[in-house]
């Protein structure tokens, strides 16, 4: 079965919730990179929060999440499209271990230098909207905390996260307060068969403490469906259709062959006089590229019986 992303509203339209739980886009995203066990859950962590937080941008382009540390983590970043098309990576500075009960704080902001940013950018087609990076301190005990606060400060919205991951799954609940919808008040029907009116304020609390329940085990084994249903089988939730999440890395040989190109032949020689073989990893899904010196000799002379068809008057 596709990875899933799926949404739904309280009846009062007051409240978002969105749930999403990936395997085989996760599991492909791990394939190429090792990571250190501490370090794949707070990338996956992060993977899912980006799915979450991407489907709700109201532009063609992508979200980005990105945690720059100082400690023995230097980056995690992940870009999720406005289509759900997802891949992430880390980066471990070197000389640096990373210990198995690293935590948020200890790996990335040990010194207390780390920062989180948001960026949004869109396509160049969309002229509508121009690209937006917001940076700021790492505060938070988890990569739910971090995202709660900054959603909070930025965008004065009301949002709850809980998210997990592990070497086979990444998932996530997210909770959000929707602003200026004039929600109305709700019917409860108590036990003796009453009905009550729960205003949108009372609807945030009372899913926000059925939500508090969740722990990560749960989220990580346990479907969607069953999981929502479990939570809010006393709502009457408005559905949507759900969106397929995909991992999609755009590297390609040919990429990394104008990548070389770019180097130059006097470049890609010299390197050639110390190892045989040029070998590159995609920053992104780790995915290795192997060019030999036939490889490269054919880049170059390739390259050089292609004609010039700029203008010549254009420099």
């Amino acid at each position: 079965m596709s990875d899933l992303l799926k949404k739904f509203l309280l009846p009062d339209r007051s409240t978002r919730v969105q749930a999403v739980r990936l395997s085989r886009s996760w599991q492909t995203g791990l394939s190429h990179q090792s990571l250190p066990l501490p370090v794949q859950t707070l990338l996956g962590e992060l993977v899912a929060a980006a799915t979450l937080l991407a489907a709700n941008i109201k532009f063609d382009g992508s979200l980005v999440l990105q945690l720059q540390g100082d400690g023995p983590v230097s980056l995690l970043v992940v870009e999720c499209t406005s289509d759900l098309s997802i891949r992430a990576t880390a980066t471990l500075r070197d000389g640096q271990e990373v210990p198995e009960d690293g935590t948020l704080q200890t790996l990335l902001n040990h010194n207390g230098q780390g920062r989180f940013a948001v960026i949004l950018d869109p396509n160049r087609a969309d002229t509508q909207m121009r690209p937006y990076q917001g940076i700021v301190p790492m505060e938070g005990d988890s990569v739910a905390q971090v995202l709660e606060l900054y959603m909070h400060a930025s965008e004065q919205l009301d949002t709850r996260l809980w998210l997990a991951a592990d070497t086979q799954h990444c998932a996530g609940l997210l909770l959000q307060r929707l602003p200026g919808t004039g929600g109305h008040s709700t019917a409860d029907t108590d036990g003796d068969g009453t009905k009550t009116e729960r205003s949108p304020e009372e609807t945030w609390n009372h899913v926000a403490h059925l939500f508090h329940t969740v722990e990560p085990p749960e989220l990580l084994q346990t479907d969607t469906d069953t999981l929502i249903h479990r939570l809010l089988w006393e709502e009457d939730l408005i559905a949507f259709d759900p969106q397929a999440v995909r991992w999609h890395c755009p590297c390609t040989r040919q990429r990394v062959a104008d990548m070389l190109n770019m180097l130059g032949q006097d470049e890609v020689n010299a390197i050639l006089k110390e190892q045989t073989t040029i070998r590159v990893s995609c920053n992104f899904c780790g995915k290795p590229y192997e060019f030999d010196a036939v490889d490269c000799g054919s880049l170059f002379v390739d390259r050089a019986n292609t004609p010039d068809t700029r203008n010549p008057s254009v420099h």
